[in-house]
């Protein structure tokens, strides 16, 4: 991992009229690093997410993304990232081909770059036999890897990933991180949420936000050592537990 900041947060804070959803937030994200950032419901991690991508101004602070400023860049930070959640992905009423045409339409890539890059991908994910089917056909795991690659079609440089396994078996979870492994490998930054405690040991920093503020945020091993726990879910725990 370089030292490359790729993510540049400094006090940012979300307001909702009197409700402070963030509390001003400040942290780095690396080139090529795995960066969980976690919370439970209401902790204000989404909130924080949709800042970060774009779609939320701040009600105060700055978020640097990939050097472009959220708050009066955000078309440009836009298209400078990818974006999967679990809710919302591909068009299921469209084929296989058909959603990668699409979106990298949506992420301006040429007719040339989009006819290479779809028979790039349906030959990575061995998809070929099912090119032309609905993905309303496909099972959830194939979904999730098409939605990934989707996300990296234009080649971004850095990709969040919001629950990305939600509901998914843990032989496609694993298959799954195999390939955020692959990518981050390649020094794409991966900026991933979760609710699976597991999956926080497979990132090579976590953040932990409890009620609007960011409460822990180190390697896995550190923090374990610091709350002298043997897993992040008892982590997790703790710091939730403490604030109650």
């Amino acid at each position: 991992m370089g030292e490359d900041k790729i993510i540049q947060v400094t006090n940012l804070s979300k307001k909702f009229g009197s409700f402070i959803a963030v509390k001003g937030i400040t942290f780095d994200v690396y080139k090529g690093e795995i960066f969980g950032f976690l919370g439970a419901n209401g902790a204000g991690k989404t909130t924080a997410i949709k800042m970060l991508i774009g779609i939320s101004k701040p009600t105060c602070g700055s978020a640097i993304i990939a050097g472009f400023d959220v708050a009066t860049q955000a078309d440009i930070v836009k298209k400078n990232i990818g974006y999967m959640s679990q809710k919302f992905s591909l068009y299921d009423d469209l084929t296989i081909k058909e959603n990668i045409t699409f979106f990298g339409g949506i992420y301006g890539l040429s007719r040339k770059k989009i006819k290479e890059k779809t028979a790039q991908l349906i030959l990575e994910l061995e998809m070929q036999h099912v090119a032309d089917h609905l993905v309303s056909s496909l099972p959830l795991g194939w979904k999730q890897k098409l939605s990934f690659s989707v996300a990296l079609l234009h080649e971004p440089k850095i990709v969040f990933l919001d629950e990305p396994t939600g509901g998914v078996d843990p032989i496609t979870r694993r298959q799954f991180w195999e390939m955020i492994y692959a990518q981050a490998h390649k020094g794409t930054t991966l900026f991933v949420t979760t609710h699976y405690m597991d999956e926080a040991e497979y990132c090579d920093r976590v953040s932990i936000m409890v009620d609007g503020v960011i409460e822990a945020l180190d390697t896995p091993k550190k923090l374990k050592k610091q709350f002298n726990v043997d897993s992040m879910n008892d982590v997790f725990l703790k710091l939730a537990r403490n604030i109650e």
